[in-house]
């Protein structure tokens, strides 16, 4: 009896030490405001993890477009740091050497696996391309990927929106079932590896799809949305113009500058029910933790890889220095942390590397950007820095930098301007101040704090 009694002390022991860790992702999910509303699009499973975990209203990325943001969140590293800035160069070839946070659970003991888009999936359909793309064999002993079958590439409706102008831009309502989209076989085979994996500790990234484009989803989760019960968003009168690099630029700017209203509404539509979707499928993962009863010995993290423009300045994608790109959603549930609980504490997505570090007991292998967010998750009001940074670049010599604080935005560009937004009275930032004459303190001053936080970033590791 005596040494039953302290096999399972040892057995409690390695689950507290050896958490499960559930990285699930989604691609082009932004984060609630202006038409995107809670009350707009329907996310039941977003909802039930919600209750679970902490949510992070301010959590923001690094780098508004998918292989940086990732790069970023999967090293602990800011853009500046990685060098990546693009979706053409995989994290390898840049820093050949660094642990990533799945190598760091794979090598100290944890099974790595996974399932659809945690890096970026670049690399086509050659197979020694795709894995250097995908990090097997460092970051993960088995990755997959998955595409749509013969009937879920059927279309009951949909069109090209820009009639070939931007091939990405299309929606479509898809015939066949939930599986016949990768987010479905995704799920399936997540949950598979959770079943099978059993006690063994484990670190699964779990990569949903969408609503990335191609607006694509089962045609049931179209008609969620009625067309004539949504609303586009339409940009406030007194919206101050900015540059064309900050916003509207390229081929993207001239084919959205064209949409009518109707087209507008579609691509809406189409993006909540992609939305709708892909939380379908993050509610199949959550009912394998509670089918295997997990949940007391798994950190799950819930992420949208950078937040998403639908119609705010007309823009309809992300890579951009405004909140809705920078801003991304995060949800957050620990073993012993308290579920239901809202932050507005200022957070970076470079952040999750030590927090994940932190409640599996490992010691970070380099110094990291971001700090552990356990503080946060024991109070939501506890918050553990004072500023988010993000970066954007636009070709090999211009490039923008903004800074969030709790109350407002700045924004400077390699060659001079600047953009301002107060979030107490312009939480959608229409207003720019930077040239108002009673702002100038306010700008130097952040002007300031940028530089520090750029001197910070560009530090030896």
């Amino acid at each position: 009896m005596r040494l039953l009694a302290l096999l399972l002390l040892s057995l409690t022991g390695f689950a507290q030490t050896k958490p499960n860790v559930l990285l699930i992702m989604a691609d082009d999910l932004r984060d609630f405001g202006g038409a995107f509303t809670k009350a707009a699009v329907k996310t039941p499973n977003l909802d039930r993890l919600r209750s679970r975990g902490t949510t992070f209203e301010r959590a923001y990325v690094q780098y508004p477009v998918c292989n940086p943001s990732r790069s970023s969140m999967l090293t602990g590293l800011r853009a500046e740091q990685t060098g990546i800035v693009g979706n053409d160069i995989p994290l390898r070839q840049k820093m050949p050497e660094i642990v990533t946070l799945p190598q760091l659970c794979k090598e100290s003991g944890w099974q790595a696996h996974a399932f659809g888009k945690i890096y970026h999936l670049g690399g086509g359909k050659d197979a020694a391309a795709r894995q250097r793309w995908v990090d097997t064999g460092r970051s993960w002993q088995t990755a997959q990927s998955f595409e749509a079958t013969k009937a879920g590439r059927k279309m009951i409706e949909g069109r090209d929106v820009t009639n070939g102008a931007l091939k990405w831009c299309v929606w479509g309502a898809a015939d066949g079932t939930d599986d016949d989209q990768p987010d479905g076989q995704i799920a399936a085979a997540t949950v598979a590896k959770i079943e099978e994996l059993g006690d063994k500790p484990w670190f699964i990234g779990c990569g949903f799809m969408k609503p990335h484009d191609p607006f694509i989803a089962p045609k049931n989760y179209f008609d969620l949305y009625p067309i004539d019960t949504l609303k586009p968003w339409r940009d406030p009168a007194e919206t101050t113009p900015v540059r064309k690099d900050s916003v509207g630029f390229g081929d993207y700017g001239k084919a959205f500058g064209k949409f009518t209203p109707q087209e507008w509404l579609e691509l809406f539509r189409a993006y909540c029910a992609a939305t709708s979707y892909m939380d379908a499928q993050l509610g199949r993962v959550l009912d394998a933790l509670d089918k295997q009863g997990l949940w007391d010995k798994t950190i799950v993290i819930f992420v949208g890889d950078h937040g998403y423009h639908t119609g705010e300045r007309q823009w309809w994608n992300k890579n951009t220095l405004f909140e809705r790109s920078c801003r991304a959603p995060l949800i957050i549930a620990a073993p012993g942390m308290k579920g239901g609980q809202t932050t507005r504490s200022l957070t970076e997505f470079v952040d999750l590397y030590p927090t994940v570090a932190d409640f599996c007991s490992l010691k970070l292998p380099h110094a990291t950007a971001g700090s552990s967010l356990r503080p946060t998750l024991t109070n939501p009001s506890t918050s553990i820095k004072d500023a988010a940074f993000t970066l954007v670049t636009r070709g090999p010599k211009l490039y923008g930098q903004s800074i969030r604080t709790s109350r407002w935005r700045f924004t400077r560009w390699s060659d001079g301007p600047t953009e301002l937004y107060d979030h107490e009275t312009d939480p959608g930032e229409n207003q720019n101040l930077a040239h108002e004459s009673g702002a100038q303190s306010l700008v130097r001053d952040l002007s300031q704090q940028l530089d520090r936080g750029w001197r910070a970033a560009l530090s030896p590791r």
